[in-house]
């Protein structure tokens, strides 16, 4: 049973069709990497499974739970957004971590939003913080940032910015993690030490799309590939078949200037 369903998903900004005829299935523990030029929708297709943007048309299901149907206005309501996003853990670009908090309060603060809403929260707020600290705290030394939990964003390089960005989407237990160009804003040097995350979290069986640049670490760690060009889905499949056996001429001609594939 697929985890996640996409269905004819179309979005456009204006007279610009950015998504055209989305559709695509993820298993349990399966890891799809989303490749393509800049501009050709991967991650305005992220902003869709994530209700950051709104589809015009389709439907998305997670665990057979329909989340999104164009032709049902009550999906769309923005009482149930916030639900619909808890399905989904995104890790953006640019970290967009809180600078007022440090990586501990961070990696906390969604849960203890969420756990105020809980009726019993007044009554037992102490032993409801201490959990959510604990949960935090496991999670960050996960990332191999258990010597930065006191330190705040500036304290810290980017990549150890987007470990606490990791630790912060993982903290809501979601179904599936999401990934924009999880190295894009960083050194070289600091590359290495996120990608090694992401492959450890795969090695997990965790859930997860991720649209990356990075070929060879697309290649390694998807159980799928899909090839994104002008809005439209051209080829999917395994790395292997995308890689070394595309049959798409658009593909082939994206992966050509990839020599070291």
């Amino acid at each position: 049973m697929s985890i996640l369903e996409v269905k004819n998903i179309h979005k456009t900004f204006g007279r610009t069709e950015v998504l055209k005829d989305i559709n695509f299935s993820l298993e349990p523990g399966e890891v799809v990497s989303i490749i393509g030029s800049s501009g050709s929708g991967k991650t305005t297709l992220l902003r869709c499974l994530n209700f950051l943007e709104t589809p015009d048309v389709g439907v998305i299901s997670v665990n057979d739970e329909i989340l999104f149907d164009s032709a049902n206005p009550k999906t769309q309501l923005e009482s149930e957004i916030r639900k619909k996003r808890l399905h989904f853990g995104l890790v953006f670009q640019n970290f967009n971590l809180f600078p007022q908090y440090t990586a501990l309060g961070n990696v906390m603060l969604a849960k203890e939003l969420l756990a105020k809403e809980q009726p019993d929260y007044k009554t037992r707020r102490k032993e409801i913080h201490q959990e959510i600290q604990r949960e935090a705290e496991k999670l960050l030394r996960q990332m191999g940032l258990g010597d930065r939990m006191n330190n705040y964003p500036h304290q810290l390089s980017g990549g150890q910015c987007q470990r606490v960005a990791i630790a912060r989407a993982l903290a809501l237990q979601p179904d599936i993690l999401c990934f924009d160009e999880p190295t894009s804003a960083l050194d070289p040097e600091l590359t290495g030490e996120v990608l090694k995350v992401i492959k450890e979290l795969a090695d997990q069986n965790t859930t997860m799309v991720i649209v990356t640049h990075e070929m060879a670490f697309a290649k390694e760690v998807a159980g799928k590939v899909i090839f994104m060009d002008d809005g439209l889905i051209v080829e999917q499949g395994t790395p292997e078949e995308v890689f070394e056996n595309p049959t798409e001429e658009r593909t082939k001609s994206f992966l050509a200037s990839y020599t070291h594939l």
